[in-house]
């Protein structure tokens, strides 16, 4: 579920930022065997509205900026859409060994999309 929350004390042209916590598995993407890139993938339901906010607004490969909150780490990265419709979401091995996570783990996700706002 997507929350808006109010804006950050500033100037008047602020925004309010667009944010979504959700429980996702960490899965393993095999297509590249050489690399171990691990992610999670947004639910359903967010990743149709974030479509709908996004419109036109993508970087590379479709992806979108997003500011990214796992436990105690927080980190910079795009969400990238997949073939199912949705978006999914690299998290680097130095969060993981942060937070304790592995492929399969269940981790609380929260991510604030950067390109833009809702106001």
């Amino acid at each position: 579920m997507i929350r808006v929350l109010p804006p950050c004390p500033g100037p008047a042209w602020q925004a309010e930022s667009v944010k979504m916590v959700f429980d996702a598995e960490l899965w393993l993407w095999d297509a590249r065997r050489n690399d171990a890139w691990v992610f999670v993938t947004l639910p359903a339901s967010d990743s149709e509205e974030i479509r709908d906010l996004a419109g036109g607004q993508r970087r590379g490969f479709g992806s979108l900026r997003v500011r990214v909150t796992i436990g105690a780490s927080t980190w910079s990265t795009s969400i990238f859409p997949d073939s199912q419709a949705g978006y999914v979401l690299p998290v680097k091995r130095p969060v993981r060994v942060a937070e304790g996570l592995d492929v399969g783990d269940v981790a609380t996700v929260t991510v604030e999309l950067v390109d833009f706002t809702e106001g």
